[in-house]
């Protein structure tokens, strides 16, 4: 008969001395719980977890077998820094997902709420995910990327350091991502382009028919219609609509963009 296991701990888990565990966790077989680790609450971590250190996992967050997390950034700039993973709330981590904290250059790796990590997703150093980000499986992150919340990448995506992937966009499967994907866009073809915004998207959370509308009509006054440098157009945008919350967005993405945004392609939807 297996013992009785505190806080649902495998009697086969390997749990350093100054980890701090919520209420009703489970750790599985064999999991590895490393130093200066915070567990939240109602946290399920699978067998076979390697969770190396400094790294905290918030609340309801599940992680599923052979995931390997707060490992030591892949950069040779790094020289053991004490570094940061931080995980939020009710994200889904699957398996063989490796995750690795930050560099001294920006310190921590954040992955955000609501976040669903699908098998062999690799997250590197000091990235930053917003709330409901979908990785598929396969789908990496090189160094210092900032992804939006609730984009979508798919299956395979390989996305370029220092790479910026907008709010609410969609990258088709197996793209080779090397320059800015502003948001609301869908992201297809190589190289990769801007087809149209990710209607679909927008209509499940709600969008009205009418932002979905003046989003698109944004687009084309930006890359079409204006007639000037892409740059020099988001700063008119940004000043025309100066009251809206997407014209701001869209604009103060492409002005802070330093990789560049990819090139847009008008399709009617």
């Amino acid at each position: 008969m297996e013992p009785v296991v505190e806080k649902g701990i495998h009697p086969t888990a390997v749990i350093s001395e100054n980890v701090k565990i919520g209420k009703n966790v489970s750790i599985g077989a064999y999991s590895i719980i490393g130093n200066n680790v915070e567990i939240g609450d109602n946290v399920k971590i699978g067998h076979h977890v390697y969770i190396e250190r400094n790294t905290k996992i918030g609340n309801n967050v599940k992680i599923f077998p052979f995931a390997v997390l707060g490992t030591d950034p892949q950069d040779l700039k790094y020289r053991g820094e004490e570094t940061y993973l931080e995980i939020g709330d009710n994200t889904i981590i699957r398996e063989f997902v490796t995750i690795n904290r930050g560099t001294s250059e920006n310190i921590k790796t954040i992955i955000g709420k609501n976040c669903l990590l699908l098998e062999y997703v690799h997250i590197a150093h000091d990235c930053v995910l917003g709330d409901y980000v979908i990785m598929s499986n396969n789908a990496t992150l090189a160094g210092h990327c900032k992804v939006g919340d609730h984009a979508t990448l798919s299956g395979f995506v390989i996305v370029h350091q220092f790479s910026k992937i907008g709010a609410y966009s969609f990258i088709q499967g197996g793209s080779k991502v090397n320059k800015d994907i502003p948001p609301f866009a869908l992201a297809a073809d190589d190289p990769l382009v801007f087809h149209h915004i990710n209607i679909e998207k927008l209509r499940r959370l709600n969008f009205s028919k009418e932002d979905i509308h003046f989003i698109s009509k944004l687009y084309d006054e930006l890359y079409v219609d204006l007639k000037v440098p892409l740059r020099k157009a988001a700063e008119i945008i940004k000043e025309k609509y100066k009251n809206n919350k997407y014209a701001q967005l869209i604009s103060d993405f492409i002005l802070s963009s330093e990789r560049g945004v990819i090139r847009y392609i008008k399709e009617f939807k």
